[in-house]
């Protein structure tokens, strides 16, 4: 189970408590199990604490300001809210609590809260009269039905001599429930084909045609369906990024290899996903050896790659569809053609070259525009790793839709493999 936090983004948010020294721990388990850790501080739990302490364990500064001179136009609470895959806060003071019940916008780790749409946990920790007290038990219904999760409190010896409800649980216990925030089962049962990463079409034995995909948000989207409780397999172009746990690895470096890669393997998939930026055009002819420069010009005749994404679609039509489209004009324009064209079922189509702000190729951030012919939805700009988490729960609520439609009589589908023509 706790592999599921591996390659998540964290949060851990540490308010005024004589618990903050055991977010020491908190984050040690974090990173044990491959998450990554930034650590947001009250100004309170620095008097218990020192940020240092956390800077070390986590391998990163701590933030503490509301306004920082080194984030982005001084917006760090929209930069960490942005980062973040799930925020946790631990200890979580009685003041917190009652802050965050209302809405109190006064210090960073307030911020964050506000301005994310992460699951958001907090672990409780304060004298068993305050636990008890009323006005606590009010903040805490109040905040569990808008969704924020309670870990604990705990009951036990405390700080302060007395015995009963009010101890923060133990870091183990806080992060196997943080861990459990990450399974969602969406795609349990079923096969996932992804491509990812470009392709390499080549000239003459040194040199080829390709582009500037970095395959992040292939790999992305192969390790998200995998945490659904899909089988995955990613056909992937030459990158260089570690093949996500649990993703069966199928490395190729022509559009050719990856549709000759792909085609075999779509007998018992459900979802493909075409994510890898797939050379368009090929060399007609490809030189024996290494072509010199001994003319001003050299002319290459080019000639068509076969269309990975609607050939699959053609083939096995049963097959819920997602292709994406990287645009430099007209981005839902051609999104749509490339829907209709395609006959798919969803694009997810982004924006690269001068329109794509602080995302496309190379980037570790983008924001997609989600087409389907019912509708859209854009995604905003986030990390690859959370963008395609997202990314993964609206294929599997539409693939829900799609698939019940079917089974109701309601969309006619053939459920067999069909000509290549």
């Amino acid at each position: 189970m706790l592999e599921r936090l591996s390659n998540k983004r964290i949060v851990l948010g540490v308010t005024g408590s004589i618990a903050a020294y055991k977010a020491g721990e908190v984050i040690r388990r974090l990173r044990d199990h491959g998450a990554e850790v930034r650590v947001v501080m009250t100004r309170a739990a620095t008097e218990f604490v020192t940020p240092l302490t956390f800077q070390a364990l986590s391998g990163h500064p701590v933030h503490e300001h509301l306004l920082d001179t080194r984030a982005e136009a001084g917006m760090g609470h929209i930069q960490l809210a942005r980062w973040a895959d799930a925020i946790l806060i631990a200890p979580a003071s009685a003041d917190f609590l009652a802050r965050l019940r209302i809405g109190r916008a006064d210090d960073l780790l307030m911020a964050v809260c506000l301005a994310s749409n992460v699951p958001l946990a907090v672990a409780p920790a304060m004298n068993h009269q305050m636990w008890s007290d009323p006005a606590t038990e009010d903040n805490i219904r109040v905040l569990r039905s808008r969704g924020v999760l309670i870990f604990g409190p705990d009951s036990g010896e405390q700080a302060c001599g007395e015995t009963g409800a009010g101890r923060m649980q133990e870091p183990t216990q806080l992060v196997g429930q943080l861990a459990e925030v990450f399974e969602t089962g969406a795609l349990a049962g079923l096969h996932v084909l992804v491509t990812a990463g470009p392709t390499q079409e080549a000239i003459d034995p040194v040199r080829y045609l390709s582009n500037h995909s970095s395959g992040k948000m292939g790999y992305a989207v192969a390790a998200a369906a995998f945490e659904a409780g899909a089988r995955v397999t990613l056909v992937s172009g030459p990158v260089c990024l570690p093949v996500p746990d649990g993703v069966q690895h199928i490395p190729v470096l022509s559009a050719q290899d990856m549709y000759d890669a792909v085609m075999p393997r779509m007998e018992d998939v459900d979802i493909y996903i075409g994510a890898a930026a797939v050379a368009d055009y090929r060399p007609e002819l490809v030189a024996s050896s290494k072509i010199k420069k001994d003319e001003e010009t050299l002319s290459l005749t080019l000639v068509r790659n076969p269309d990975i994404l609607a050939s699959v679609k053609r083939r096995y039509p049963a097959s819920f569809c997602v292709g994406f489209a990287a645009e430099t004009d007209n981005l839902e324009h051609h999104a749509r053609s490339k829907l209709h064209d395609k006959g798919v079922d969803m694009i997810a189509a982004n924006w690269v070259g001068v329109n794509a702000g602080d995302g496309g190729f190379g980037s570790d951030e983008n924001a997609i525009r989600l087409v389907w012919r019912e509708g859209e939805l854009e995604l905003a700009m986030a990390p690859k790793t959370k963008l395609a988490r997202e990314l993964i729960g609206h294929i599997a609520q539409r693939y829900q839709v799609r698939h019940k439609s079917a089974l109701t009589g309601d969309n006619v589908l053939r459920f067999t493999k069909q000509p290549d023509n």
